[in-house]
């Protein structure tokens, strides 16, 4: 069920301000198990009521929003300019398959082919703004009456499973803990728990700042993915994190410094329970926990996260060992939490 429910959501499409198709089946999943309500901004606040009421509130939070592109206008000969929608790198959207619009009407990322660049141009990266989206069409008229202007552009989704355990597809940041929080809808739990699924992460983690705002939580826990840079040529604690040693658990990044407590709970919870759990060894990158923990007087804040490679790519990866890590050690902490 958990696969399914990943997969699907991994393959809808919606960047940052236009979550709402991965709303919708966020809902369908929950609506059965939990209250909720969607506030101004578009986030999903849920609430679930659980064995007890623990003496701080706590809140589980994933964001429900991708990278991707924008429409900002239209060539002379039917192609599409675009801008980016969050951190995606120029080098890996050349060719990529794309769907634009709520029609999903599919197009090509491209630009001059290589045999009539020069010298200097085939040495360097070509620039986002170079490039365009080909939908097949001969004219600017025929584009502008199949798109609108700032219509959202998502990679194709393509998710699946590969090689030894691995899971591959766009948006697995942070579909994924979306995933896991629906799972966690559906169980019983051990206290009262709320759940935001946040808008605009990608875009400077501005959905969470607003759920957190209004849960008022005490305690927060956010399920991401996170870079894992376990390739060939990358030594030591450059590497981040690796795929298949677990839930990665840092003490900071670039928009938190993490309660030492709460750093040492995980990493202890993890030795206890058989859980792996690794520690992310960069400070680098930042995620919804940053809004959160600087919410009203202060919320104390951790993030768990599933290793991944390629991130803020059409291909994201991951290992199914390490989800089911993060599930696990996620579980722990609310039950230690609670109490």
């Amino acid at each position: 069920m958990f696969d399914k429910t990943l997969e699907k959501l991994c393959n809808a499409n919606g960047i940052a301000g236009a979550e709402g198709t991965v709303a919708e089946m966020i809902i369908d999943e929950i609506k059965d198990h939990c209250n909720y309500q969607i506030d101004n901004l578009g986030n999903i606040l849920a609430f679930k009521k659980g064995k007890e009421t623990p003496r701080k509130k706590i809140m589980l939070a994933a964001h429900m929003d991708e990278v991707g592109f924008i429409v900002t206008g239209y060539t002379s000969d039917g192609n599409l300019s675009f801008a980016k929608v969050g951190g995606v790198d120029d080098r890996v959207i050349i060719g990529r398959q794309v769907l634009v619009g709520p029609e999903k009407i599919p197009g090509v990322i491209g630009t001059k082919p290589i045999h009539l660049q020069s010298a200097e141009e085939r040495q360097t990266v070509v620039d986002s703004e170079r490039l365009y989206v080909d939908l097949g069409c001969s004219s600017k008229e025929e584009a502008e009456s199949l798109v609108k202007l700032g219509e959202q552009i998502c990679f194709k989704g393509d998710f699946g499973t590969f090689g030894d355990g691995c899971l591959k597809g766009k948006a697995i940041d942070d579909r994924l803990g979306c995933a896991i929080l629906i799972d966690l809808i559906q169980r019983e739990l051990p206290f009262d728990t709320h759940f935001a699924f946040c808008v605009q992460e990608e875009i400077g983690t501005r959905g969470s700042k607003v759920a957190a705002y209004t849960i008022a939580p005490d305690v927060a826990v956010v399920l991401e993915a996170t870079t894992a840079a376990d390739l060939p040529g990358v030594e030591g604690e450059q590497a981040v994190c690796r795929l298949g040693k677990g839930a990665v658990v840092g003490f900071m990044d670039s928009a938190t410094i993490y309660p030492r407590d709460l750093y040492e709970l995980c990493h202890k919870l993890g030795a206890e329970r058989g859980i792996p759990v690794q520690t992310k060894t960069k400070v680098a990158g930042g995620n919804d926990a940053g809004a959160i923990h600087r919410s009203r007087g202060g919320v104390k804040t951790i993030a768990i996260s599933a290793p991944c490679r390629y991130i803020h790519s059409p291909y994201c990866v991951v290992k199914k060992s390490d989800v089911e890590a993060v599930k696990g050690l996620c579980w722990e902490l609310l039950q230690e939490i609670g109490k």
